[in-house]
């Protein structure tokens, strides 16, 4: 993770702020995001996120992202149900398996010691109110923004129950306004919907995988089967939760936003993934740095 260098006679670009939202595999969108930033001569020198954001921030403030990037590129659909760890209590996932994988890929740290401030915003469930993880080890930080009520365990540190950060704050500015830098950027995975086409072909090594552990069986567990025209596609119990979280991520991100405003806002379509399709990690990142770019041409052109 160095310094850009400007090209000669070009004016350094200003140190930015940078808040990550929430959003499920939407939130891959953060690499290319962070990528073209930096591509363009922006120097990161804070980074607050929120569940996906809180992982992707985390990783990437351990300057461990290319590691990361590569290896989530290379995941088909059947590789993302083998980190899934089912449980019935307290959710229907541990989460343990996909943290201890990324340990073992990438190391972990103090988050004081990190070469950046960072900040995994959390919320404390019994308390009602919300949490900023700012010393400790990173992914227990990691590990209590990303957890989704009903979906992935609660995650316990000092005492305190603590579940995804989303649920007060998914796009987290607010950390981010004690921070010296230049500039405060937010990266919202709550856009406007485009109703983006989703990428249905597997990758060819899945064709090895049996009947009972082909890719569909993980869409049919979260979504209850794939919409298949003429019939009306009726969404599964776990599909429905997350529109519900959606639409009320939305709406409290607009609240928020228009509370604490950024110097930009970056903003990726809602619809651009759904919550599991983490296989699609490199249109994602892809699209994170299309966006970026646009946004930055409205930035400058101000």
């Amino acid at each position: 993770m160095s310094d850009p260098v400007p090209s000669p006679g070009e004016a350094p670009r200003p140190t930015v702020a940078l808040a990550l939202g929430a959003g499920g595999a939407k939130g891959l969108a953060h690499i290319g995001v962070i990528e073209e930033l930096e591509r363009q001569g922006y120097r990161i020198s804070a980074i607050a996120g929120s569940s996906m954001g809180a992982l992707i921030g985390g990783i990437y403030a351990m300057g461990k992202l290319p590691v990361y990037r590569d290896w989530v590129c290379k995941l088909a659909r059947f590789d993302v149900l083998r980190l899934v760890d089912w449980t019935f209590r307290g959710g229907l996932i541990k989460g343990e398996k996909i943290i201890e994988t990324l340990r073992e890929l990438i190391g972990d740290a103090r988050i004081e010691d990190l070469p950046l401030a960072f900040t995994a915003v959390a919320t404390d469930i019994d308390r009602e109110r919300e949490v900023w993880l700012t010393r400790g080890q990173l992914f227990d930080a990691i590990r209590a923004s990303i957890a989704i009520p009903t979906v992935f365990r609660p995650h316990t540190i000092d005492g305190r129950r603590l579940v995804d950060g989303a649920l007060l704050n998914p796009v987290p500015v607010t950390p981010l306004i004690r921070e010296r830098a230049d500039v405060l950027f937010a990266i919202s995975l709550d856009g406007p919907a485009e109703r983006l086409a989703v990428v249905q072909a597997a990758p060819e090594r899945d064709a090895d995988a049996t009947p009972e552990t082909r890719p569909g069986l993980f869409s049919r567990l979260l979504a209850h089967g794939e919409p298949s025209p003429p019939r009306v596609h009726e969404p599964g119990a776990l599909e429905l939760l997350t529109q519900a979280m959606d639409l009320m991520q939305a709406n409290l991100s607009r609240m928020r936003l228009a509370a604490y405003q950024p110097d930009l806002l970056i903003e990726i379509p809602r619809d651009a993934a759904a919550t599991y399709e983490f296989y699609r990690a490199a249109e994602l990142i892809e699209l994170g740095r299309t966006c970026t770019r646009k946004a930055l041409e409205r930035f400058d052109a101000r």
